[in-house]
């Protein structure tokens, strides 16, 4: 008898964290999705994952951040938050400066998370349990 110890599914990633002028980090939902994430997403063939950031930033949010200006925050493999059996590796950026944001391309609502206040319960795993603990946001 053999067994299948097929891992889950692997998507690779890149997310950035940016803040308004109260120090607010940004957050966005995909149409059709109900968690809040970093904007990001998929590198595509040939991009690096700064590459990849500055493109989704652009174009999820409207923000023009070069590839070298973005500061890398790190890399980690979470959960992917709207996909089932599937993780991700995602490799977070920071867009140094204050920011403001405007949903387009797949982007249903943007939502600005006070990272003072309670968070809410629909934010993505890898905010969760990652990027807000290395914020020093419980």
């Amino acid at each position: 008898m053999t067994h299948n110890n097929r891992a889950k599914d692997l998507i690779v990633v890149s997310a950035v964290c940016v803040y308004d002028g109260a120090g607010r980090l940004l957050t966005v939902r995909k149409r059709g999705t109900d968690k809040f994430m970093h904007p990001g997403g998929k590198p595509e063939p040939g991009e690096t994952a700064a590459e990849a950031a500055s493109r989704e930033l652009a174009e999820e949010v409207g923000i023009d951040v070069g590839p070298a200006d973005l500061e890398p925050l790190g890399t980690w493999l979470a959960v992917a938050a709207n996909e089932a059996a599937t993780d991700i590796e995602a490799t977070v950026f920071t867009a140094p400066g204050t920011w403001e944001a405007q949903p387009c391309a797949e982007i249903a609502e943007i939502r600005w998370l006070d990272l003072t206040a309670e968070l809410p319960d629909d934010l993505a795993p890898l905010l969760t349990d990652h990027v807000l603990p290395l914020l020093g946001k419980k």
